[in-house]
């Protein structure tokens, strides 16, 4: 009897984390549909969008890390809270210095040449690794990564050079 007691306890437990995450996601492509950078839905890369939270209460959804970046540097005046990505599979948010990271690979990155990718787990990134390149890079390396990159595109309109060649939604 105490086993299935635990077992149902174990269960609720996941089924209520399980539909408040799907919930947060829910509510953050619902409040910023777009892009706040460069328009794109977030939605459709949901896998990749990034929620900034600021300490003003203020927040900005945006369609990939390398839009996460030219936000930041576009309102320095502005101190980032919290900074969440979406896992790439689960598409739930995790905090982005938490995350998992994995730089490369043949997956087509969004806003980026250079791929990168969050995931919750560890077991998940290595997978995709083995799966589709790339490596494993913790969070201030990709974030460096992020920001060489967007400034070898700024000043470019959309801040890229040719978009359509760095984000395609079927390529996920």
């Amino acid at each position: 009897m105490k086993i299935k007691l635990v077992i149902v306890l174990c269960l609720a437990f996941v089924a209520a984390f399980g539909v408040r995450s799907a919930a947060l996601a829910a509510d953050d492509i619902a409040a910023h549909a777009s892009c706040e950078n460069c328009g794109m839905d977030r939605k459709a890369f949901g896998y990749s969008r990034m929620l900034l939270r600021f300490a003003d209460g203020s927040e900005t959804g945006v369609c990939s890390l390398n839009c996460a970046v030219i936000e930041m540097d576009k309102h320095p005046e502005k101190t980032v809270k919290a900074l969440l990505v979406a896992d790439r599979d689960s598409r739930g948010l995790v905090e982005a210095s938490k995350a998992v990271w994995v730089m490369g690979g043949d997956k087509r990155g969004v806003m980026t040449k250079r791929p990168k990718w969050a995931f919750a787990e560890q077991a998940i990134a290595e997978k995709f690794v083995k799966e589709h390149g790339g490596k494993l890079v913790d969070w201030d390396t990709v974030l460096a990564a992020a920001r060489e990159d967007a400034q070898l595109h700024k000043g470019h309109a959309g801040h890229m050079e040719h978009p359509g060649e760095m984000h395609h939604g079927e390529n996920h």
